[in-house]
Formats: structure tokens, C-alpha cells, sequence
């Protein structure tokens, strides 16, 4: 189904552009806008550019407009949930520099002299 309605996609409506990823954006005669994916199709695969322009943030698609990266910002990545790649608080913790120092608990209890 998938491959049939990229087809009808594909050849019926207007290529706006393409993004750094590999998907297509399309735009039809009545003002609808379509992605095509590149590989398995996930929205989280829209970088920031395209996502206001394919929900009608803007109407000036970003192929048209300078979209100036700076040095501080991070390349767009899609949801890593589920992937070798996901983040992990525990394998985060093994790879921290930071030695924590470890204490004993000690509970509040309302009869307790030391509090």
C-alpha cells in the first residue's frame, strides 16, 4: 500500500524539495503537503526546517530561505527509541567521569536526637 501511494505521490503532485535526510516534500493542486520518507517512514525524521512548512507554519518552503546552522547546534537526529543507538541512564552512569561518593541512608524518624 505504502509503495502505491508514494507512486501516486510521486507523479501527481508538485516536488517542493528534498532535505539533508532523503525525504521528499510535495505539495498537491488543493494545497495538501506530503512527505515521501526515505527508508521506513517516521516522523521524527523531519528536521526543524521542514516541520513548519509540512504543518503549515509557514508557507515559504526552506529550500527557498537561508537556514543558517551554527557551530553550537547539533545535527538532527530521529527518535533512537528501540535502536542500539537509544539512550541508556545506565549505561550513561558506567560512562560518567564523575566519581559519586556513596552514603548510608539514614530515615528521619520524630523521636530521633540527631535531627
Amino acid at each position: 500500500m505504502q509503495f502505491i501511494s508514494q507512486f501516486i505521490i510521486k507523479f501527481s503532485h508538485r516536488k517542493i524539495g528534498s532535505d539533508e535526510f532523503g525525504n521528499s516534500y510535495f505539495e498537491g493542486r488543493n494545497g495538501k503537503r506530503y512527505i515521501v520518507y526515505k527508508g521506513s517512514a517516521e516522523a521524527s525524521k523531519i528536521p526543524a526546517e521542514w516541520h513548519g512548512w509540512i504543518h503549515y507554519t509557514t508557507d515559504i518552503a526552506p529550500i527557498n530561505i537561508n537556514t543558517r546552522k551554527h557551530s553550537w547546534q547539533k545535527i538532527h537526529l530521529p527518535n533512537l527509541t528501540g535502536t542500539k543507538n537509544a539512550y541508556s541512564p545506565q549505561v550513561a552512569k558506567k560512562n560518567s567521569s564523575v566519581a559519586k561518593e556513596k552514603k548510608p541512608y539514614q530515615s528521619w524518624h520524630p523521636l530521633n536526637p540527631k535531627f
